[in-house]
């Protein structure tokens, strides 16, 4: 008797970690307010996430006043290419806000920067002040349900090493390679062949690919046969899930 076939795929707290990441938007929520855009958010190893809104917002006010207040951040990951639905995921961190001491503001800006030279962080002090959400949990939803994570997942977890240019990947491939996205359809159910179909994702596991049809958008997941480790497995991780005889890959970005 064979033994059952494993699905590669990224965790849901990997998952979380890539699209906060890769989110251009948030929203903090706290109660009695309306929600207040971000100008950066960023969340950290510790699982923790620091966030910069306008010095002068109600936001800023609430975290000052009050040791500690609900709160919700709520991420949304776009897709990097136009497509019909933008939205390829939503991240909910949940936990308390709190007001980053005036004094350790800019230490900790330029400490951020490191990891993530944001250049919202040069207005730390000038008009925006940052926040910490202490995150209890996080949930994401997407076109295959939605799915929590704890605080202790999520601090263990790291977001996906193509992550950061997936975006020019995705657009490579849909401006250079629509050969090799017909290949990849080839593996589309029947009822979906007749939609136009575009790269959605990609990640160390395999990729997405979005079928907008007349009725309805449909995510597909393709699963690498074994994890890429560097550009070049995955170039050649995406050829040979399209069945192509040239192992090169794709040049690079």
């Amino acid at each position: 008797m064979s033994s059952p076939t494993t699905i590669l795929a990224p965790t849901t707290a990997e998952r979380v970690r890539s699209a906060c990441l890769r989110a251009e938007t948030a929203v903090l929520a706290l109660p009695g307010i309306d929600p207040v855009p971000t100008t950066l958010h960023h969340l950290r190893r510790c699982g923790d996430a620091v966030i910069a809104v306008p010095a002068d917002s109600l936001a800023a006010a609430l975290a000052a006043t009050a040791n500690e207040t609900s709160a919700v951040l709520e991420l949304t990951d776009h897709a990097p290419l136009p497509l019909r639905e933008p939205v390829r995921a939503l991240v909910w961190l949940r936990g308390w806000v709190r007001q980053v001491p005036p004094h350790a503001q800019r230490a900790l800006a330029v400490e951020i920067a490191k990891d993530f030279p944001h250049p919202g962080l040069l207005d730390v002090g000038h008009g925006a002040t940052l926040l910490r959400v202490v995150v209890n949990s996080a949930v994401l939803a997407d076109t295959s349900g939605a799915e929590s994570v704890d605080h202790a997942d999520l601090r263990a977890a790291t977001a996906d090493p193509f992550c950061e240019m997936e975006g020019a990947w995705l657009a490579h491939m849909a401006e250079d390679h629509a050969d090799l996205i017909a290949q990849l359809a080839r593996h589309l159910p029947a009822s979906l062949q007749g939609g136009r179909v575009h790269p959605l994702s990609i990640d160390r596991y395999g990729m997405t690919l979005r079928v907008e049809s007349i009725d309805a958008d449909h995510d597909v997941r393709l699963p690498f046969s074994a994890p890429a480790d560097d550009i070049e497995s995955l170039s050649k991780a995406v050829r040979l899930l399209a069945g192509c005889p040239f192992l090169n890959g794709l040049r690079r970005i």
